[in-house]
């Protein structure tokens, strides 16, 4: 009997596999970068042949692209979630930063996958980090936009340099937490609720 195009192996059906292949792969290049990791040692872990491996998702990059597009998705859509909510302004933010530390609680390898600096520079990995970026870009350009339009600030160069200034702080913190794997969450919010506080709140409790 020929096997179901979307048979898996072992019975497996194959969009299962590929979860349990990424899910797998995530971790070694979020742990090991993208030149320190092994397709063989994937298949291996993930109890596989690395013929397998080729045949899902065409070669390495394939791999790769396939694993940044699930982390992109992951935090695109948790960050998507909070900007449909009812926060605006500085608050936003913070829910913002609260929902990527509870995300990646545990699996911080996610971040350091997203931001290997050895990952290919081919088009099929390029296609999945720019469409990923452009969202979480759009999303933080809308954010800003509302946080500077309650005081007033309309001027799309100013829009624009507080929208990367924003991103830039993101990353900074998200590096700093996967730096210190001993901080969690609950420990980042309370931190990150405390230095917003102490950077626009003067003694008296009034907002700058």
């Amino acid at each position: 009997m020929a096997a179901r195009p979307n048979a898996g192996t072992k019975g497996v059906p194959r969009a299962d596999r590929e979860r349990q292949i990424l899910a797998v792969a995530s971790v070694a290049f979020g742990t090991h970068g993208f030149v320190g990791t092994n397709v063989a040692d994937v298949a291996r872990a993930a109890g596989i042949s690395k013929p397998l491996v080729y045949a899902y998702f065409g070669s390495k990059e394939g791999l790769y692209a396939a694993c940044l597009d699930r982390a992109g998705a992951l935090l695109g859509d948790e960050i998507e979630r909070v900007a449909r909510g009812d926060v605006v302004g500085l608050e936003r933010g913070v829910r913002t930063l609260e929902g990527m530390f509870d995300v990646l609680e545990d699996q911080r390898h996610v971040w350091r996958l997203l931001h290997d600096r050895s990952a290919p520079s081919t088009p099929e990995v390029a296609t999945v980090v720019a469409a990923h970026t452009d969202r979480i870009h759009a999303l933080a350009h809308e954010g800003v936009s509302e946080l500077l339009a309650l005081a007033g600030v309309q001027d799309g160069l100013d829009v624009s340099a507080m929208t990367a200034t924003w991103l830039g702080i993101v990353d900074s913190l998200m590096d700093w937490w996967v730096a210190h794997p001993e901080q969690s969450a609950a420990d980042m919010v309370e931190r990150v609720t405390r230095l917003v506080a102490a950077l626009f709140t003067d003694a008296a409790g009034a907002t700058r």
